[in-house]
């Protein structure tokens, strides 16, 4: 996980170059605001956690909190870093953050898990609230960590405040389409840059790495418009097979086992998650962690797109290599902002007491994913294809944020 944010520097760097923005303004979109850090203790283990907010100019902060054992400041930077632009490029009202706690929630049992979300709030909870900062669940957290946090912070203030974080159980005031929201939006894009490209579905072959929350719902979405998915993988192992896999068999094992290993020898050819993503497929879906594609595999992609439902899977450098390559990256802050995307409608239902009906939602969320996928297409072609769509989507976001900045007066 080491050097995200260097990736971001090199990233803004051309932004600047590009946009001709002064020392100034790079430095207010490349430094972030709070960084908050504790350390706490659950059954003996110490465990560092993190908030932090990277920019605030549109709005409160807003952004996941992950349990991993791999969690860094670099990497909650990073992540913090990618919500700001995420959340402008979207046109939602928030600024960006991120949290972690750097522990492997696999090994620990519920009563750890729930310890370990209460002990987050309590060391954070006076920099968080429905105005302040807005967390929401992302890897190896859910909506049953959301509740625990809601009740802490609930405890802790003396009030409720439904609205201070998301993706929570519906029955707290949660959003019926947050379970599937990251892969949905995903999905509206795949079929917007179908669209665009002129892509007969007939003749697509897909391969998807990671098979979690967001692979898994990607993967029945994508089976279920017809195309054919033909290589999927989680942490351990993949699957392979040119002539299309049996999607429902592989999410009911996964489900069931935990682990792809289960699958049967006769549904295809075990993979590794390296050999899945040099495969000769149309459409390479990243869903899995960040930094999977490097400068020492990037020469072996062979799709001709890529979409990163997860946080910063392709290098700055590997980035450039497959931009050499003419292959085409939906980037991760367009790609999965269906995520943030809900979080908001539950945070606004939260704030006013007002529940919306779920086809409404659908409909608004649809609107919002297309609305972001024309806007970077516009900025994509208006250079002439001299960019690629990661630097479109920048420059729409940093340029929202940097008018905020100058509105307050905080930029002259």
């Amino acid at each position: 996980m080491a050097d995200l944010f260097t990736n971001i520097t090199k990233k803004l760097s051309e932004i600047q170059a590009l946009e001709n923005l002064s020392d100034k303004e790079t430095a207010f979109i490349s430094i972030p605001k709070k960084v908050n850090f504790k350390e706490f203790e659950v059954k003996g283990e110490k465990m560092s956690a993190w908030r932090i907010v990277f920019n605030d100019a549109l709005g409160p902060g807003k952004g996941g909190i992950r349990f991993h054992p791999d969690v860094s400041e670099d990497e909650v930077k990073s992540l913090a870093f990618w919500m700001t632009i995420k959340n402008s490029l979207a046109g939602l009202p928030y600024g960006g953050a991120k949290g972690g706690v750097k522990f492997n929630p696999r090994l620990a049992s519920d009563k750890e898990l729930e310890e370990a979300s209460r002990k987050f709030i309590d060391a954070f909870y006076e920099v968080l609230g429905e105005d302040k900062d807005i967390p929401a669940p992302d890897v190896y957290t859910n909506s049953q960590v959301m509740a625990w946090m809601l009740d802490e912070y609930e405890k802790k203030t003396g009030r409720h405040e439904p609205a201070m974080i998301t993706g929570k159980p519906l029955e707290l005031g949660g959003c019926e389409l947050r379970g599937d929201a990251t892969a949905r939006g995903g999905f509206i894009v795949i079929k917007e840059m179908m669209k665009k490209m002129n892509l007969n579905k007939a003749n697509l072959r897909v391969a998807i790495q990671g098979f979690g929350n967001a692979g898994m719902n990607i993967a029945r979405f994508l089976h279920h418009k017809g195309l054919r998915v033909v290589a999927i993988s989680d942490s351990k192992t993949g699957v392979y097979n040119i002539n299309g896999l049996d999607i429902k068999e592989a999410v009911k094992v996964k489900e069931d086992k935990k682990s792809l290993e289960h699958v049967e020898p006769k549904s295809g050819d075990k993979i590794s998650n390296q050999e899945l993503l040099g495969l000769p497929v149309d459409i390479l879906v990243l869903a899995a962690m960040e930094n999977q594609i490097t400068e020492s595999n990037a020469g072996k992609v062979q799709a001709k797109y890529i979409v990163e439902l997860a946080n910063g899977p392709v290098t700055h450098q590997a980035e450039k290599i497959l931009f050499a390559k003419n292959i085409l990256i939906v980037p991760d802050v367009l790609a999965n902002s269906g995520g943030v995307i809900v979080s908001y409608f539950e945070w606004a239902q939260n704030k006013m007491g007002n529940m919306l009906e779920k086809k409404q939602l659908e409909k608004l969320f649809k609107h919002k994913m297309s609305d972001s996928w024309q806007k970077v297409i516009d900025v994509y072609e208006k250079h002439k294809e001299k960019i690629d769509l990661r630097t479109a989507a920048y420059i729409i976001a940093i340029q929202k944020i940097l008018a905020a900045e100058k509105l307050r007066g905080n930029l002259k």
